[in-house]
């Protein structure tokens, strides 16, 4: 595994950091700007809004440079915002940092994972992914408390100095720690990046992992007032509990890169059926302890713990190329939207459990979305049996050739 990989994990986990630290921090940034704890909340809904709908037209403004360059004016752009953040005066000033901190963040997440996929091997881009996604897992396990930590102790404004020190360490180690690449991988400029988008199968795919993260975020947003006033743990206890959910995305996120390569298919129709299953046990059960916590690191196993492979399915139906990635991001973050959103309504209208209920119906339809390949995969497997009666060619779920790889 290239060092490279571990190097832009630690910039995904600075991006990741300050994506969460607004949800950490409300009552004292609304004291501090003179806002209501709703209109912070509008920050985090901002930040996400900025990074589905802003950061592809970034990463498209930015594919003309080579890769580390690319890294380095979004690093420059982040910066930038969350300097504007820790200085704002007013929530005018805040919005605005927000959004620029959105934007850049999404196309980060683009670039650096297009950037993966150039230097690793075919057979080990899964489980590079899964590396480079520990950013995103380490930053709920470990970069909300400690921001959070940060800001109760020190005031709000030195949490988000605490993310601006991340990224210039992030920074500074992809200036010396990620090589220099000239082109992407199979980039042929915008139109060629474009052109894959008229693929079917590849909105279907895209649309997959909408589902997918929108049926763990319906239950992960709501997990707070579901453990403590549902199950009837105290406020002292969810916590701990969150940071037990956080120890086993990062579990799950690196068995799944494990798998994600040759297994890509089977493992995200595994995932959603066990997704699906724990999601509807935690809404039957959620008023008993026990059980409650056992169905809530089940979905900390499977839940957003599929992205390898579904970063890997996007890549091989598309390309590896980081306007794919960043709109595959963009997808991601619209399954975030949905889920919370929607949970929002039908808490209103059912109660505390309806959001885990959206969220098995919403992992059935995400592996609706998947099972026509799961299909596909089992055919050509038959097909391709010693006695089968004609070759299978054409197949994307194929294992890479031995020989070939050798060569």
């Amino acid at each position: 595994m290239p060092r490279a990989v571990y190097v832009l994990a630690l910039g995904i986990f600075a991006m990741v950091t300050s994506e969460f630290v607004v949800a950490g921090l409300m009552p004292q940034m609304a004291e501090g700007l003179d806002a209501t704890v709703p209109q912070i909340g509008y920050l985090i809904t901002a930040f996400a809004v900025a990074m589905a709908a802003g950061g592809p037209f970034l990463t498209v403004a930015l594919m003309k440079f080579p890769p580390r360059t690319a890294l380095m004016v979004l690093f420059v752009i982040f910066l930038a915002g969350n300097v504007l953040a820790a200085t704002a005066i007013g929530y005018g000033t805040m919005m605005t940092a927000r959004i620029i901190t959105g934007i850049a963040s999404q196309a980060f997440f683009g670039v650096g994972i297009s950037m993966c996929a150039q230097i690793t091997r075919p057979e080990i881009r899964g489980r590079a992914i899964a590396v480079v996604m520990n950013g995103l897992m380490l930053g709920t396990l470990l970069g909300l408390p400690i921001s959070t930590l940060v800001g109760e102790r020190f005031g709000w404004r030195a949490a988000f100095w605490t993310i601006t020190l991340i990224t210039v360490v992030a920074a500074g180690t992809t200036l010396f720690g990620v090589p220099r690449i000239e082109r992407a991988e199979s980039s042929g400029g915008l139109r060629q990046e474009a052109g894959v988008f008229r693929k079917p199968k590849l909105w279907l795919v895209l649309s997959s992992s909408t589902l997918i993260i929108g049926a763990t975020f319906s239950a992960f947003s709501y997990f707070n007032p579901i453990l403590t006033d549902v199950t009837g743990f105290s406020t002292g206890t969810v916590p701990l509990l969150l940071v037990a959910y956080g120890a086993a995305t990062v579990i799950g996120n690196n068995v799944v890169g494990r798998f994600a390569d040759g297994h890509t298919v089977p493992v995200l129709a595994v995932g959603l059926v066990l997704n699906t299953l724990f999601l509807a046990g935690f809404a039957l059960l959620a008023d008993m302890p026990a059980p409650a916590v056992i169905c809530m690191m089940g979905i900390g196993l499977v839940g957003v713990t599929m992205n390898p492979a579904m970063v890997t399915r996007v890549q091989r139906t598309g390309n590896a190329g980081p306007l794919v990635n960043t709109v595959h991001s963009s997808f991601i973050t619209l399954g975030i939207i949905l889920g919370s959103s929607i949970g929002a309504v039908v808490i209103d209208a059912w109660g505390l459990r309806a959001p885990l209920w959206l969220g098995a119906v919403l992992a059935l339809a995400g592996l609706a979305t998947v099972l026509p390949d799961l299909a596909r995969r089992t055919t050509l497997a038959t097909c391709a049996a010693p006695l089968s009666a004609r070759p299978c060619e054409g197949d994307e779920f194929a294992p890479v050739d031995q020989s070939a790889r050798k060569r």
